[in-house]
């Protein structure tokens, strides 16, 4: 039987050095794995400049965001025994993440634990497109970070409401 594992490849280019650890972002990314078997996913860092240039390339708007998410569409050949699924690519904004947490209320930690499911459930086929979609999206992401011993991060704090 293979292990349900998610396998993720960090990549900070900015050297940005309020991350979580490692060990975290992994524990979080593995809660968000709905899949069986292997896989693996690039967890990029990114500055406001790159997310901009991404979101206007493949989104057609103009502006940095917190989280970009690049599904794999793998070509119509089967995996090698010995291979690794790919999910694909995730994009986060560390001063977005940053900024958004602030306005929202959250710790850094809160945030980033739900933009990295967030994304991750992209790369796994979820969306937010239409009302039923986002309600589906967003239970399970309360769900999951629920499980991980996180508030839900849809609900608006007492300033906010």
């Amino acid at each position: 039987m293979t292990a349900m594992t998610l396998l993720l490849d960090i990549q900070n280019p900015e050297d940005y050095t309020a991350i979580p650890a490692e060990t975290d972002l992994s524990h979080w990314a593995q809660a968000a794995w709905l899949g069986d078997g292997e896989a693996g996913v690039v967890v990029r860092i990114v500055a406001e400049a790159e997310s901009q240039a991404l979101n206007r390339a493949y989104r057609g708007k103009d502006y940095p965001t917190n989280v970009l998410s690049f599904p794999y569409d793998p070509p119509p050949i089967p995996l090698e025994d010995d291979e690794t699924d790919y999910l694909g690519d995730l994009a986060i904004c560390q001063p977005v993440m940053e900024r958004e947490a602030r306005e929202q209320g959250k710790t850094i930690q809160q945030h980033w634990a739900h933009l990295l499911i967030h994304g991750l459930l992209h790369l796994q086929g979820y969306d937010h497109i239409t009302d039923a979609e986002a309600e589906e999206m967003e239970a399970l992401e309360t769900s999951i970070l629920g499980k991980l011993g996180f508030p839900d991060p849809y609900q608006l704090s007492t300033e906010e409401k």
